[in-house]
């Protein structure tokens, strides 16, 4: 895989889809002579590991990830310079992890990188049942995440993995802001030329990537449609028994919005939804368009709120739109499924918070940054 995207990015010079410039200077003193690297990982794959770090002066906790700069017996440092390159552009933005130094060794690059002490947002749809939230937590959180999408949009850059393993929040308990991470897929687009790629994470990815079509920032948009949904139900929508059944649900658009997935959920927040998930990718919601959806405009979901139009769904159903009274709701709708049983062995349906790791990924890591 990884062969084939670098010999790929190697014979794009017409088509810039890499950023090739940063302003970060790789320090040239020993990363270890300054930091204390704990034992514990944050995540690992094929060619990255993440760790926690301590900064010896300071005490201050930092995340460092270390990638290789072969792999396969190939130069692939083009792809971690995209990647600092797409952190510096977002330095400003509050919802993507800050990048603080980099470091070069012979053999790898280390990224010196915001601790987000929360951890992934997946841990909260399988959180124990004490540690549940409403659907206004989940109303700020999606918010958060749309601003952080909509400010790399307005850049011309597009994430194409976002799930909720590559967005990690602040802290928990309480519950903190979302910082976006892992732009290891990340591509500029509004460039010379087309950009098609088979990229991304199986259940998360737009029916564009699967036909391999033209990718845009609309392909961002379906992955926020698919987490939104997860948030709420507790259920992956797209998911089938192998990724072939995966891959036609999603070209189909199969998805389940009946009242029983979405017991307890507002109106408003399947409309959202559905605004999303549509297979033209000139009909979905862009994230500017989303940040003034009514639901995401929701400051208290015990007030009532204005009915907006109704929404009518590729099925050609019609759903109203008053957003009713609601009590507060778990994440998975109060659908509790225990972290052990989260495996492909497992007795729980299909559908239920089944996460496969990214393909294509040059970075060889999922979950983490």
């Amino acid at each position: 895989m990884c062969e084939s995207r670098c010999r790929r990015m190697a014979e794009r010079d017409k088509q810039p889809v890499l950023f090739t410039r940063i302003q970060t200077p790789f320090t040239p003193d020993s990363f270890h002579h300054k930091y204390t690297v704990l034992a514990k990982e944050l995540g690992r794959g094929k060619f990255a590991v993440v760790k926690k770090c301590i900064e010896k002066a300071t005490g201050k906790e930092y995340a460092a990830k270390f990638l290789k700069k072969r792999r396969r017996g190939l130069d692939c440092k083009a792809e971690i310079i995209h990647e600092i390159a797409v952190l510096e552009v977002a330095k400003s933005n509050p919802r993507v992890i800050d990048l603080y130094e980099v470091y070069e060794t012979t053999n790898e690059i280390i990224l010196v990188l915001e601790y987000a002490a929360g951890g992934e947002l997946f841990s909260l749809c399988v959180a124990d049942p004490e540690e549940t939230s409403s659907e206004n937590d989940v109303i700020r959180l999606v918010r958060q995440i749309i601003e952080g999408v909509n400010f790399l949009h307005q850049n011309n850059i597009v994430h194409l993995d976002l799930k909720p393993q590559n967005i990690l929040l602040s802290s928990s308990p309480p519950l903190g802001d979302i910082k976006i991470v892992d732009f290891g897929l990340s591509r500029r687009v509004g460039s010379a030329g087309e950009l098609r790629e088979i990229t991304g994470t199986p259940e998360y990815v737009a029916p564009e990537i699967l036909n391999y079509e033209p990718i845009s920032t609309a392909t961002d948009m379906w992955s926020i449609g698919v987490l939104t949904y997860m948030l709420l139900t507790g259920e992956s929508p797209f998911q089938g028994e192998d990724k072939q059944e995966t891959f036609l649900n999603i070209s189909q658009v199969n998805v389940d919005y009946s009242d029983e997935v979405f017991d307890g959920i507002s109106k408003t927040a399947i409309e959202f939804i559905e605004q999303l998930l549509v297979k033209n990718p000139e009909e979905r919601s862009s994230a500017e368009v989303c940040l003034s959806h009514l639901w995401l405009q929701a400051e208290d979901m015990s007030e009532p709120v204005p009915e907006i139009m109704p929404y009518i769904s590729q099925s050609g159903e019609q759903h109203a739109k008053p957003l009713e009274e609601k009590n507060a709701i778990r994440f998975g709708a109060c659908k509790h499924v225990d972290k052990e049983n989260i495996t492909d062995e497992s007795s729980i349906v299909s559908k239920r918070l089944r996460f496969d790791d990214s393909y294509k990924n040059c970075h060889g890591i999922s979950g983490v940054f």
